[in-house]
C-alpha cells in the first residue's frame, strides 16, 4: 500500500487517543465514567500485562492483542496507541517546525547493546525484586505522571481564570477548583523524565522509544517476523534519500535498501515523502541474516515496581472552621504502617501489582491520594498513599478501585468499601486541645462517619473523644478534621493487610460526606 491514507489515518486515529488520555487525567470534575477508562487502558500494554498476571483472565489481556498486532503490522503500538509514542510525535513535529534541521533525522545505527541491555536489565530486576525498574521506564506510567503532576495543575489554573472572568459578568458556569499541590521533591522524577524524553523528541525523533523504552525494545523484536512492513521497490527506488531525512526513528538505510523493523513505528511518513513511489506497507517475505539472534522467547513479568521520589507531605493549608489552637501539640505521630488506598488488600501485594501510574492520584475526587516518598520504603516510591494532613477518603467514593489498570487496586462494590478497614485511628490524650487547654472540640467525632469516634465525658462539662477500633474503617476523616498541629491528636495507624470492618449501628448506610467539611 503506497496510500497517503495510511498516514492520515495513523494521525487521525492517534489523535484521538491522545485526546482521550488527556481527557482522562485532567477530568477534576470526574465526568468521564470509570468503565470508558478501563476500556482506554486495555491496550496499554505494561498495565495489561500485571493485571492479566494478578486475575488470570483474557478479559485483562489486552497485551496479548498487542503482541498479535505487532506480529500482524510491527510496532503499530508506539505509534497508534502508546500515549507517550504519541506525544513524542507532537514534539518532534514542533521541533521541525522551530527549526529546520530537527526534521532531517537520517539514518543513524541503532543503539543495540544500550537498548538490549536495559531491556535485559529491567527483566532481571523484574524477576529478582519486582517491577521497579517497569515502572520507572513504563511509557504509560511516564505519560500518566506527567499529567498528573504538571498538565492538570495547569488546567485547572486555566479553568480558575476562566472562572474568575465569567464571574465578573454574573455567569457561572465555570467555578474554582483547589489546584492540588505535592512536595516539591515528588516533581523531580517525571520532571526528569519529561526533560529527558521531550528533548530527545524534539530534536531526535523517536529516540527514547528505540533506545531507551523496554516495551519498544520488546515489541521491536517481535517486529522482526512481522507479516506486514515497510518494504523498497528497488527498481523505482532513486536513492535520493527523502524517506531517511523524514523518518523520525532513523531507521532507513536507504542506500542499502533496507528499514530496520525492531526500530521502525510504523508512521508511514517515509510512504508519504518518497515521490517515486518506491515505498510501501505491505507482505514482504522473512530473510534470515547472519548477525540475528533469537531474541523472541523474552517475555515480560508483572509484579509493580516503584518510582523514584514522592511525597505525600503538600504545602496545602487546612481549612476548617474547629477550634484553633493556642500552641502546638508536643507528642509525634507513632505510624507503624502507611494507609494504602482501598482495594489494596495488602500493603505487600499493593507493591508488587502498581506501577505508579498516577492515574488514581490523578482521577481522586478529594485528593487524599498522594505520591509516596518513604512511607513504603525504597520498593513504593511515587505509589499512591493516603495523605489524611492534606484530605480524607470519602465514604462513598470507589473510584480509584474501579480505574485501576494494573489491578493493584481491586475492584471494591460500595458497600464492602464501606467495611473494609484500611488501618485504625489512635487517639493521643496529651495532643487533644480538650486536655491542653480545656477547650471544647469534637471536631473527629463530627466527622466520622461511621461514628468509630464518639465523645465521652472528661472534666465538668467537657467531652473527650474515644475510638471504637472494631467499626473504624481508616477513612481518616478524624485526622483530617482535627485542628492540632503540627502533630494531630487523632490518626490513622495503616493495617499491613486490610482487613473487615463491623458494621456500624445506627449509622444510616447512605452517609454522605458533607462538602463544608468537617462543620
Amino acid at each position: 500500500m503506497r496510500s497517503p491514507l495510511l498516514r492520515r489515518t495513523r494521525i487521525v486515529f492517534s489523535t484521538l487517543i491522545f485526546i482521550c488520555f488527556f481527557l482522562v487525567f485532567v477530568d477534576f470534575k470526574n465526568l468521564i465514567p470509570a468503565e470508558y477508562i478501563n476500556i482506554l487502558l486495555f491496550l496499554q500494554f505494561i498495565p495489561s500485562v500485571i493485571k492479566f498476571y494478578n486475575l488470570e483472565t483474557l478479559a485483562a489481556a489486552g497485551f496479548l492483542v498487542v503482541l498479535v498486532l505487532t506480529l500482524l503490522s510491527g510496532r503499530t503500538y508506539c505509534s497508534f496507541l502508546c500515549p507517550l509514542g504519541i506525544g513524542q510525535d507532537l514534539f518532534s513535529r514542533i521541533g521541525g517546525h522551530f527549526k529546520r534541521k530537527f526534521r532531517r533525522y537520517g539514518f543513524k545505527r541503532p543503539f543495540t547493546v544500550l537498548r538490549y541491555s536495559l531491556l535485559a536489565i529491567t527483566l532481571i530486576v523484574t524477576l529478582i525484586w519486582g517491577i521497579y525498574m517497569i515502572t520507572l521506564l513504563d511509557p504509560y506510567s511516564i505519560f500518566g505522571r506527567f499529567m498528573t503532576y504538571f498538565a492538570r495543575p495547569a488546567v485547572i489554573v486555566i479553568n480558575n481564570f476562566l472562572a474568575g472572568i465569567l464571574g465578573k459578568f454574573d455567569i457561572y458556569t465555570l467555578s474554582n477548583v483547589p489546584v492540588k499541590r505535592f512536595s516539591l521533591i515528588v516533581y523531580f522524577v517525571p520532571a526528569a523524565f519529561f526533560i529527558l524524553v521531550g528533548v530527545l523528541s524534539f530534536t531526535k525523533g523517536r529516540l527514547y522509544c528505540n533506545m531507551i523504552c523496554p516495551v519498544g525494545t520488546l515489541l521491536g523484536l517481535l517486529s522482526k517476523v512481522s507479516l506486514l512492513r515497510i518494504k523498497f521497490d528497488e527498481k523505482a527506488c532513486t536513492r535520493c534519500g527523502r524517506c531517511s531525512l523524514g523518518c523520525k526513528s532513523s531507521c532507513i538505510d536507504f542506500l542499502k535498501y533496507d528499514v530496520d523493523v525492531t526500530r521502525c513505528v510504523d508512521c508511514f511518513n517515509c510512504i508519504n515523502t518518497c515521490q517515486d513511489k518506491a515505498l510501501s506497507f505491505g507482505i514482504v517475505k522473512l530473510k534470515k541474516k547472519v548477525h540475528e539472534t533469537d531474541e523472541s522467547k523474552r517475555k515480560i513479568i508483572a509484579g509493580s515496581f516503584l518510582l523514584l521520589f514522592g511525597l505525600s507531605r503538600v504545602s496545602n493549608g487546612q481549612q476548617k472552621t474547629a477550634p484553633i489552637p493556642k500552641k502546638d501539640s508536643t507528642v509525634k505521630e507513632n505510624k507503624t504502617h502507611p494507609v494504602c488506598p482501598p482495594g489494596g488488600v495488602a500493603i505487600e501485594d499493593f507493591n508488587k501489582d502498581c506501577t505508579a501510574c498516577s492515574l488514581c492520584i490523578s482521577a481522586c475526587p478529594n485528593g487524599v491520594l498522594h505520591p509516596a516518598f518513604t512511607q513504603y520504603g525504597i520498593a513504593g516510591m511515587m505509589q499512591p498513599v493516603m495523605d489524611y494532613h492534606k484530605s480524607f477518603c470519602t465514604y462513598n467514593c470507589t473510584i480509584c478501585t474501579e480505574i485501576c489498570p494494573t489491578n493493584a487496586l481491586h475492584p471494591l462494590v460500595l458497600e464492602a468499601k464501606k467495611l473494609t478497614q484500611l488501618g485504625k485511628a489512635i487517639f493521643i490524650k496529651d495532643n487533644c486541645i480538650v486536655k491542653t487547654e480545656k477547650t471544647a472540640c469534637g471536631a473527629c467525632s463530627e466527622s466520622c462517619p461511621t461514628k468509630a469516634v464518639h465523645m465521652i465525658p472528661y472534666e465538668g462539662n467537657l467531652l473527650i473523644p474515644e475510638v471504637t477500633d472494631d467499626i473504624c474503617i481508616g477513612c481518616g476523616h478524624c485526622e483530617y478534621a482535627c485542628p492540632t498541629i503540627p502533630y494531630k491528636a487523632i490518626f490513622v495507624n495503616g493495617n499491613a493487610v486490610h482487613v473487615a470492618a463491623k458494621k456500624p449501628v445506627n449509622v444510616e448506610s447512605d452517609i454522605k460526606t458533607p462538602v463544608e467539611f468537617p462543620f
